[in-house]
């Protein structure tokens, strides 16, 4: 038996065959053709293409499609394909010219100074592996669930594209707000990372709990039994914790805190009763422009955007404004090639940039207002200006749709607080309602890249978020302004006692721990 430490990224508890991930092994191919060859990669490429594609039509989850389209967008880039065609007509084989530009610009972003690149790394290694089997007509390694899977590390879209029913997942490396750690918590993937090295080759079973940070490899009768234990416990719990589904989340003490949802989609509406939530605290409308030829229409938006205020009941939704760049590209919109792409143009930069897309999503946004208690949310703030040009902007929209007798109404305008420039002078803006992005807030207050696994121990809120929180508060309550917190932290049931203690009264969670949360808020 062997007992590893790591650090919970994604809390649950599973048991099951240990399956290590590695390198498939595939046959050398014989040389063609060049133009057999050619032909041969641009087929796997549209393969794994055609593969995104479809996982992302699936995946249901606008966090999820949006890191997928980081690799669509890198499969239909010319700074990748030309090098490949060249190594083709220079007598290589696709296989071999395909693995080696895919190789080397996998050791440079590894070896970059900048973390999002070295956090980019596993989806080029999922990229070049994608295509390789494309290539040799073979599957990627099958994973069975209820299995423990081990691995250096994981693409995003590998993870999207395993079943995980009653199992989990240990990374060698990886940190607890990378992207597969966001993902196995929205999902409830039992998640432990930065385990190290293993050398796991005769390994059958084992036990991983992240609730204790703990894997048990090959374990012992008294091993499974105190595992057992604990899963229980944790089991009785969780039943104890849904008993507080349908009713307002208050403290011991008495206090209301409001307990809204996150939206990525509206399909996600469909399982969940609104009387169970205080509404939905951040709608991402990101899924609207993901994989598609062009941009949505004012009608197609708006459609979408009645639909959820209907589905609320009078219930305050609050809807962001295209949050695009960043790790989330889209094609034919965002930049490519910048050099730091979370402090480039991402957000409401690029929202002005284009302000054709932005009066198109606010021509929409106003027209939902009418039928529900529409609220307009806008990300990535820093200076006050940005905020007043779209104020001038929704203002504008609405006038015209009136005047050309379209029934619109103007929604409260507030603010994603997430630019640190943006925190420590909230009284410079003019908005109706504050929502702290605490995903961004955390990695821009820290310089700490929360996909970097080195500064895993940087991505937990510390003193300069407190006192952030506390003086944001603080500020509301002074002036009448609502604050809320949509980030991940929100769902973080251990960090319940600390937000409320700092004056939050409002969260916005992930839907899986909804009634967590609203137990934790009634222990406060």
């Amino acid at each position: 038996m062997l007992e590893l430490v790591g650090t919970p990224a994604a809390p649950g508890m599973a048991a099951g065959p240990v399956v290590r991930l590695g390198s498939a092994r595939r046959r050398s191919r014989v040389r063609r053709a060049a133009s057999d060859e050619q032909s041969g990669i641009a087929g796997a490429i549209a393969a794994a293409q055609a593969a995104l594609a479809a996982l992302m039509e699936s995946v249901g989850d606008d966090e999820a499609a949006g890191i997928l389209a980081f690799q669509m967008a890198l499969l239909e880039d010319d700074e990748i394909t030309r090098p490949v065609a060249e190594g083709i007509a220079g007598g290589a084989t696709a296989d071999a010219a395909w693995s080696n530009v895919m190789s080397a610009l996998i050791a440079d972003y590894e070896s970059s100074d900048d973390a999002y690149f070295r956090g980019r790394a596993a989806d080029l290694t999922d990229l070049r592996e994608r295509v390789l089997d494309a290539l040799a007509g073979t599957d990627a390694q099958i994973i069975a669930p209820g299995s423990i899977v081990v691995a250096e590390d994981l693409a995003p879209s590998r993870f999207l594209a395993t079943d995980w029913s009653g199992g989990g997942l240990v990374l060698q490396r990886g940190g607890t707000t990378s992207h597969v750690a966001i993902l196995a918590r929205s999902r409830g993937v039992p998640l432990l990372v930065g385990v190290g090295a293993i050398d796991l080759d005769d390994a059958t079973e084992a036990l991983l709990d992240s609730h204790e940070g703990l894997l048990v490899i090959d374990p012992d009768t008294a091993a499974r039994e105190r595992f057992e234990r604990r899963r229980t416990a944790h089991e009785d719990r969780a039943r104890a914790d849904r008993l507080h589904l349908a009713s307002e989340a208050r403290t011991a003490g008495g206090a209301r805190v409001r307990v809204m949802i996150n939206v990525a989609r509206p399909e996600e509406l469909d399982a969940i009763d609104p009387a169970h939530v205080d509404g939905i605290g951040l709608v991402r409308t990101e899924f609207l422009f993901h994989d598609r030829r062009e941009l949505p229409s004012e009608e197609e938006q708006y459609r979408v955007y009645r639909r959820i205020a209907e589905w609320a009941q009078g219930r305050p939704v609050t809807i962001r404004t295209l949050d695009a760049g960043g790790d989330k590209p889209i094609p034919g919109l965002t930049r490519d090639g910048e050099s730091n792409p979370f402090l480039g143009v991402r957000g409401v930069r690029l929202s002005l940039e284009r302000p054709d897309v932005l009066e198109v999503q606010l021509r929409a946004l106003a027209r939902a207002a009418v039928v529900g208690n529409v609220k307009v949310m806008v990300p990535m703030v820093a200076v006050p200006r940005e905020l007043d040009r779209v104020r001038e902007l929704l203002g504008k929209v609405v006038r015209d749709l009136n005047a050309a007798g379209v029934e619109a109404a103007l929604p409260p305008l507030g603010m994603m607080v997430e630019v640190p420039a943006a925190a420590l002078a909230v009284e410079c803006f003019d908005t109706e309602f504050y929502s702290i992005g605490s995903n961004d807030l955390l990695q821009y207050l820290m310089a700490a890249s929360r996909d970097e696994p080195a500064l895993a121990t940087l991505s937990k809120p510390g003193p300069a978020f407190w006192r952030v929180l506390r003086e944001l508060c603080e500020y509301g309550d002074a002036h009448g302004r609502e604050v809320s917190l949509c980030g991940d932290l929100a769902s973080d049931v251990g960090a319940i006692p600390e937000l409320i203690g700092s004056g939050l009264r409002t969260l916005s969670v992930a839907q899986a721990t909804l009634a967590a949360v609203k137990a934790a808020v009634s222990r406060v």
